[in-house]
């Protein structure tokens, strides 16, 4: 696991770099009268991703998180599962957005991964699940006028656009 863990974190670091890099081609600062520019999100998401792949990296070389005082296999069995369940769940997801949209796919695949690999109290799940798609929909839809998919749920926010726009 040891040598998984920088191979992922030089991997994500590359993306990282390549995303910031892309998202530089539009504008990153602030627009008057509009908001942020087009690239201003995924470059600074690039820049935090930057600086946890960097944070991975120097806590692989001090050996102080787990994978990386390990002495197991690339990918032994659990790890393969646990790969194909995550990403199965994420195609799922990405998937459920065009049906659903974003504020129903997206809770329901933060419960599933939060009781399966947290194993996090239903309390926990059911306030994140539904805190944060009306946190993100303020943020999004109000805040900076940025529609979101929705999917068949649409007409489910008619109301929140006459109350609030």
């Amino acid at each position: 696991m040891r040598k998984a863990e920088l191979i992922m974190a030089l991997v994500m670091l590359v993306f990282s770099v390549y995303l910031m890099w892309k998202s530089a081609e539009l504008p990153i600062g602030w627009i008057p009268e509009e908001g942020p520019g087009g690239g201003a999100f995924s470059f600074w998401l690039g820049a935090g991703m930057v600086i946890c792949c960097i944070t991975i990296i120097v806590r692989w070389a001090k050996r102080q998180s787990p994978p990386s005082q390990s002495d197991e296999p690339f990918m032994d069995r659990e790890a393969m599962t646990l790969f194909f369940v995550i990403s199965g769940s994420l195609a799922a997801m990405i998937g459920g957005i065009h049906v659903v949209g974003v504020y129903f796919s997206v809770p329901i695949f933060m419960a599933f991964y939060m009781r399966y690999l947290g194993r996090h109290s239903w309390k926990l799940i059911a306030a994140i699940s539904v805190v944060t798609p009306i946190v993100t929909f303020f943020f999004f839809e109000i805040a900076l006028l940025k529609t979101l998919p929705k999917g068949i749920t649409e007409p489910l926010f008619y109301p929140l656009y006459d109350i609030f726009l």
